[in-house]
């Protein structure tokens, strides 16, 4: 009998090793992940002065690098992080585009558990998660045609979201999901003596159940991200009024320092097809300058693995410097799934705004997940 005591002795303290050990190991997890875009093309915007055959980064989706990792504390309690860096696949250059910041996408770490969730850091705006969510287009800054109106600035027009994509410096609280209902609360301090008072603050709510979705958001800027150099929300008025309804090209900026902005959205998914809405509007504190936004979208399943997508957006954008400008965006394309982390895509667009040509872009693209 003696001689099966150190095989016992040796089982036993095996299992209790394992006992520790093992869950430790479980618990914690580290992830990789991203995007990477490419489209080849040919692109012209209302306002452009040509057209431009491009092979550009990021047709469908922001390509990115991404590290994610998560530890359970025990108690449901988790401790998260999340790192994202944008990059352009055509020419390997880190950021969106010049001078933008290493982890312009995502740079926090949040406590999660019963009570919601709580992140600090860097994470998307309040507004521009119901934005990608409720567009057929999703999170495409080169055709969709909600995202071109809010985000993306060209020679003929301003972006409408003031503080950038992403907040930095900012608290989040998540709340638990009720019944398909989540809320998320926002604040980003100035964080400099001489911006005393200064704040972005902004939050959304987020319902899903089964076909219907809907959305609501809200956010009030005076910070601009993802660094806040020019001390103010900066808005270029693009035209300016000459003439009985003559406008010409000015470099005429309106610098407000404030920008409040409320959205609403909702899809419903008919099986046969899925229907888009979206409307806001913003307001900023110099010129009396608003914006008001409208759009529709559709997705339909086509060809199996594939979908038809459709969006349309209109801008109305008012002033006491300026007479009505408007723009007004049509997209079409489809998309195919290769498999579920690889489709193919295509794309044409048709732009409009005031005092400039109608611009058409065409699109070809290939995105992987990994």
């Amino acid at each position: 009998m003696q001689s099966k005591f150190p095989l016992v002795k040796l089982l036993l303290s095996t299992a209790i090793a394992a006992a520790f050990a093992s869950p430790a190991m479980a618990q914690t997890s580290v992830n990789v992940e991203g995007i990477a875009d490419m489209y080849v093309g040919s692109m012209k915007n209302s306002g452009d002065t040509g057209r431009v055959t491009r092979m550009g980064s990021g047709g469908m989706s922001t390509s990115y690098l991404g590290f994610k990792g998560v530890e359970d504390l025990g108690g449901g309690l988790k401790a998260s992080f999340t790192l994202g860096a944008f990059f352009q696949l055509d020419s390997g250059t880190q950021g969106r585009f010049g001078g933008d910041t290493l982890f312009s996408r995502d740079a926090n770490v949040a406590l999660s558990g019963n009570f919601g969730a709580l992140t600090l850091g860097r994470m998307i705006s309040p507004v521009t998660l119901p934005a990608f969510l409720f567009n057929p287009i999703g999170d495409s800054f080169t055709f969709s045609p909600l995202i071109l109106h809010k985000a993306v600035p060209t020679n003929g027009w301003a972006g409408s979201f003031a503080g950038d994509t992403g907040w930095s410096n900012s608290i989040r609280y998540t709340t638990p999901s009720f019944g398909g209902l989540t809320a998320n609360l926002y604040y980003q301090p100035g964080e400099a003596s001489a911006a005393a008072g200064k704040k972005n603050i902004g939050g959304n709510v987020l319902y899903f159940n089964g076909a219907l979705s809907l959305t609501a958001a809200y956010h009030d800027v005076e910070v601009n991200n993802p660094t806040d150099t020019n001390n103010g929300v900066s808005v270029v008025k693009p035209v300016t009024l000459t003439g009985a309804n003559v406008f010409t090209p000015s470099t005429t900026t309106i610098n407000p320092t404030e920008q409040k902005l409320w959205l609403v959205g909702g899809a419903y998914d008919f099986g046969v097809a899925k229907l888009f809405a979206t409307y806001d509007q913003s307001k900023h504190n110099v010129a009396d300058l608003r914006d008001k936004t409208g759009t529709l979208g559709l997705s339909v399943p086509a060809g199996g693995a594939g979908k038809i997508l459709a969006a349309v957006a209109q801008t109305r954008r008012t002033s006491d410097l300026f007479s009505e400008l408007r723009r007004t965006t049509y997209t079409i394309g489809y998309d195919y799934n290769l498999s579920k982390r690889t489709d193919l895509y295509t794309y044409l667009m048709n732009d409009k705004v005031t005092s400039y040509d109608n611009a058409q872009s065409f699109a070809v693209g290939v995105r992987h997940r990994f």
